[in-house]
């Protein structure tokens, strides 16, 4: 299987090359780039790397809450196949994808005869380490996926075919070599950087991609005996990474809403969206009166709702069966509205309250943050209230259309609103003023403290473990409590790797991290205890009046208009009712079976899906 890009010669768009233009045939075409121009030229050597960042830097991932259960897109019934159980080789596959690193490779091997004069040593060094970084953030997207995948770590000859074909390695000697990567990054690469290069590959950066791979590597997915040799390698590279972060002065950002809105020190990695070179459009999680084009998408499910603990720290619960009693119904949304902790109002939008977007002329928003958005649902005239409802029926209405004339859209009646850019309307989501401003971060200080306490409680360093989560949950608002545990009741091993498991889920909400979490603790069953996407519905009592656009479900007075009602499948129609079926016996995903008919000799399958690869090894 050939793995080499057939060209080498890049264009980068927006880029001047500087040329001389000579009298009769001695002419310099400037308007086209050759390597000569590339490698000979500092400026164009930083501009071939500034390609790699573009292709593998992560972007907001609008829309994954679907892939687990944080959220759902469009109207329902959009459960994926995968969830469902409904998988087999040809739909659930994994593609290679060398184009990046053969970049790398061949950036790494050029730079090598540079000489000092066009790239110094020291800036040689630093660029060999942010690629090497890169290498093996694009070589850990594949191992992640389907175990070991063929190395190659130079440039390829395209003149020896039989070069090119290079085996699967085993998925510990792709680790090994992700590993040897890193390490080496490390070392080559400032703590921080400022100015022009703020956003640049750290050495804390590296260190924390380390130690999220060798935890991935340690967790279930990789190690179903549990070697807690991989834990402790996990650990010790976990706590080298929240030292080093310490050291150049990173750390936990006080308020938790504003993590995503400037450069600050909880960014580890950060992506930075501004109009026009790198513009971002939250147009798909803006309700659809605040929003042109794409809506609905990431709207929370109740698994998400409830995820968040109460200002104590004491987990939000529901009982279904006593949503029928008035006194409970009230006590459960105060509570759910009003006692949570700062990172549920920073991600979740609640109907009944004010969009906090500046939208004028919509739908009755007569000013700017002063009139609430009422997606939320009243009952029919004639029709018996039950606190437990199907998805699809004609029991109820949207309330919005009454009160405001716009359209009724959503079906949780919440939305998420996580690094939303709140300074533009809809009106300036396109056009000349379009494109919202964010910090996105792919890893951030947060995620290297829960990586380490993961690490200590699996190899036995409670204290460490439990000091984490009182960390992340004061910096989360939630009362210490006289027993300064805010509101953390585990003690034992297996009691904090669940804790574990609930704060990863509430701190990293709509990041992208959840699926991949069940996937290599091996817990699909708790998406499949839950059985179907459930929803929250904010009912308006029968025979209470409609509220007016400046009402807000936060007051006590409108609140009492309203009732939970729990709606057991938001998957449901007519001729689909889908549910939580994830499949407990295929745990890594399959090679593409058109890529392995290409090299069958190289490329085996993976023995889940009947080959002779095992990624475990």
């Amino acid at each position: 299987m050939k793995y080499l890009n057939k060209s080498k010669c890049l264009l980068f768009a927006g880029l001047v090359v500087l040329g001389s233009c000579k009298k009769g045939l001695d002419y310099q075409n400037t308007n086209v780039i050759n390597p000569g121009n590339v490698w000979s030229d500092s400026t164009m050597i930083k501009a071939y790397l500034n390609d790699v960042y573009g292709g593998l830097m992560s972007n907001w991932p609008l829309g994954s809450g679907a892939n687990a259960d944080e959220g759902i897109n469009g109207s329902g019934v959009n459960l994926g196949q995968y969830q469902q159980g409904i998988i087999d080789p040809a739909s659930t596959n994994v593609n290679l994808s060398y184009t990046y690193i053969d970049k790398v490779n061949y950036f790494m091997d050029q730079l090598v005869n540079i000489p000092a004069s066009v790239v110094s040593d020291g800036l040689k060094s630093r660029l060999t380490g942010e690629a090497k970084f890169w290498r093996a953030w694009s070589y850990w997207g594949m191992v992640n996926a389907i175990g070991g995948v063929p190395l190659i770590l130079h440039t390829q000859n395209a003149g020896n075919p039989d070069s090119l074909k290079v085996p699967r390695a085993k998925t510990s000697e792709c680790i090994a070599q992700i590993i040897k990567d890193l390490d080496e990054a490390a070392l080559s690469l400032p703590a921080g950087y400022s100015g022009v290069d703020y956003g640049r590959i750290t050495s804390v950066a590296a260190l924390g991609l380390k130690a999220r791979i060798l935890m991935w590597y340690a967790s279930p997915l990789f190690n179903p005996s549990n070697d807690l040799t991989r834990w402790q390698n996990a650990y010790t590279a976990a706590k080298a990474a929240v030292e080093a972060a310490d050291a150049a002065g990173y750390g936990l950002l006080p308020d938790y809403r504003s993590i995503w809105y400037s450069a600050n020190r909880e960014q580890i990695m950060v992506k930075q969206y501004y109009y026009p070179d790198n513009y971002m459009n939250f147009n798909a999680i803006r309700p659809l009166p605040f929003t042109n084009g794409n809506t609905n998408t990431d709207q929370p499910v109740l698994a998400m709702l409830l995820a968040y603990p109460k200002r104590d720290g004491s987990p939000m619960q529901l009982d279904k069966d006593l949503l029928s009693d008035a006194a409970y119904n009230t006590q459960f949304l105060t509570d759910f509205y009003t006692n949570r902790d700062d990172r549920f109002y920073a991600t979740i939008y609640c109907g009944g309250t004010t969009y906090p977007t500046p939208d004028v002329n919509t739908i009755g928003m007569a000013a700017p943050r002063t009139h609430t958005y009422w997606n939320a649902w009243t009952w029919k005239a004639g029709s018996t209230p039950a606190y437990v409802l199907p998805m699809r029926s004609s029991a109820y209405q949207g309330i919005s259309p009454l009160i405001q004339n716009g359209d009724e859209n959503g079906v949780t009646g919440f939305f998420q609103r996580k690094g939303l850019d709140t300074t533009l309307d809809r009106n300036q989501l396109v056009g000349v003023a379009s494109g919202a401003k964010s910090w996105w971060s792919p890893m951030r200080y947060a995620e290297l403290l829960l990586n380490f306490g993961e690490c200590a409680n699996e190899t036995g360093n409670t204290a460490e473990a439990l000091n984490v989560l009182y960390q992340v949950r004061q910096r989360a608002g939630i009362a210490a409590g006289d027993d300064a545990k805010y509101g953390i009741t585990a003690a034992s091993q297996g009691d904090l790797r669940n804790a574990y498991i609930s704060e990863r889920q509430v701190e990293f909400a709509f990041e992208g991290f959840r699926f991949g979490d069940l996937r290599r603790w091996k817990r699909y069953d708790i998406l499949n205890d839950q059985g179907t996407r459930k929803g929250l519905f904010l009912m308006l009592n029968q025979g209470a009046p409609l509220p007016a656009n400046t009402d807000n479900i936060m007051n006590a007075s409108v609140r009492a208009n309203f009732s939970a009602v729990l709606v057991e499948n938001l998957d449901q129609s007519s001729s689909a009712v889908q549910k939580y079926a994830l499949n407990l016996e295929h745990w890594f995903y399959a090679l593409n079976p058109t890529q392995i008919s290409l090299e069958p000799d190289m490329l085996p399958q993976n023995n889940e899906w009947g080959g002779t690869f095992d990624p475990l090894q």
